[in-house]
């Protein structure tokens, strides 16, 4: 028996906004795409196809899992961040748009690496997409990703082969800091900054579905800066530019440590929200 996807589609984007999808026809085609291994956008163009018996049955079993809360993202196993794709898994943070920030503060604030292409240290690198998104403005620069789950950093190597970037990006497991030797002309991050005590505030698909570890940042949200800014000193070239992301309210008190560190020009950049988003800081 075959199903005609125009239909298909149709009865599962009703159910999944009377769930409260924010986007149910859009989460629809994506998983539909992932079904039929073809891009959403092919979706559109085929509304007069249908669907195998086969293939209806594992595209209701992706809705049933939608229905249920879990992101698209984590059920199909892909993200998109700076336009690539980046492949996820249990241990890695699921990308949002907001931190595509990060990428834009750097490319707005580059490094003075003189004629040397700039070298870049991810710090809590997860999927790798920060790391791998600025080394796709930058074709020749290379880099270093630091993340304390074996897990993550297998799945950002993965990610850096799947582009193309493998022979330019190095993945390694570590304690934030402690691990990483020598000196990079740009250092990012998007650390853990979450409160204890906003944990079960946060919406269900970050709540349930993405690492502990990658979220909690301690009772005030701040643990992973304060184990971090102090090494960034030693490890920051003269002329180099250190950017990363924070949590709502929280650049007062990541500026002062920066201060305290000797980092100068420190910067707030917003998100398209309007947020403060990032913080920017060289060496002085």
């Amino acid at each position: 028996m075959s199903h005609v996807l125009e239909e298909v589609l149709q009865e599962s984007a009703n159910s999944l906004k009377a769930s409260g999808a924010e986007s149910p026809r859009l989460d629809a085609r994506m998983l539909a795409s992932a079904v039929l291994e073809c891009s959403p956008n092919d979706i559109l163009m085929q509304s007069t196809a249908t669907m195998r018996d086969r293939e209806y049955d594992r595209f209701q079993g992706l809705v049933s899992r939608r229905l249920k809360g879990e992101p698209v993202s984590r059920i199909i196993g892909v993200r998109e961040f700076w336009s690539l794709p980046f492949s996820l898994s249990a241990d890695t943070l699921d990308p949002r748009p907001d931190s595509e920030t990060i990428i834009e503060a750097v490319l707005n604030n580059p490094p003075n690496s003189g004629s040397k292409p700039p070298s870049v240290l991810d710090v809590g690198t997860g999927s790798g997409c920060l790391l791998l998104a600025l080394l796709s403005e930058w074709t020749s620069a290379t880099g270093v990703g630091v993340d304390v789950s074996e897990g993550a950093t297998k799945i950002a190597r993965a990610n850096a082969g799947e582009l193309g970037m493998a022979q330019r990006a190095h993945f390694v497991v570590g304690d934030w800091l402690r691990s990483v030797e020598g000196r990079f002309d740009v250092i990012i991050s998007n650390p853990p900054y979450i409160r204890e005590d906003e944990i079960p505030a946060l919406s269900p698909d970050v709540r349930l579905y993405d690492p502990r570890l990658a979220l909690l940042g301690g009772h005030d949200g701040l643990d992973a800066y304060r184990k971090f800014i102090p090494e960034c000193g030693r490890l920051l070239r003269p002329g180099g530019v250190l950017v990363f992301e924070l949590g709502r309210g929280q650049d007062a008190d990541v500026s002062r440590m920066l201060k305290s560190e000797g980092l100068a020009r420190i910067e707030t950049h917003r998100d398209l929200n309007g947020i403060v988003r990032c913080l920017s800081a060289t060496v002085a």
